[in-house]
């Protein structure tokens, strides 16, 4: 298992719990899917540590969009991180367990994604509020 800790901006926390592979370049796809169903999904995922960044994190490292340390969407990307940051109670140098994590989006209402992910352009396709079910019926 790789012990290096994941560094994420608030958002990234449910994009992993919805992701079901899709992403804005196949590079940033292949990214994604090795973090998320190759650490998080993956045997003994609830202890991968992740550190709580505020700017580009290991998700971005391929996006398209990214500018250097920052996002070329910058203020809709700063919407969705201090809409989950404020959500998920999280804050730029926070250290948790994606099991932890897992219980902190558990927790968010049932209504909780059209507010925070309301910028969201992945929102409409229902693959996290689907994802968010799930997760909350533990199936």
């Amino acid at each position: 298992m790789n012990d290096t800790p994941l560094r994420y901006r608030p958002h990234h926390f449910l994009c992993s719990v919805g992701f079901e592979g899709k992403g804005y370049s196949p590079e940033f796809t292949t990214n994604m899917t090795a973090i998320v169903m190759g650490r998080l999904r993956a045997a003994r995922g609830d202890e991968v540590e992740i550190e709580v960044v505020e700017d580009t994190d290991d998700i971005c490292t391929p996006c398209p969009s990214r500018r250097g340390k920052a996002c070329g969407s910058g203020h809709h990307i700063d919407q969705l991180d201090a809409a989950h940051a404020a959500a998920l109670g999280l804050k730029p140098g926070d250290k948790l367990r994606w099991g932890e994590a897992l219980e902190r989006i558990r927790a968010l209402p049932e209504d909780a994604l059209s507010d925070i992910c309301a910028p969201c352009q992945w929102l409409a396709f229902g693959m996290c509020a689907a994802a968010l079910k799930r997760l909350k019926s533990g199936t």
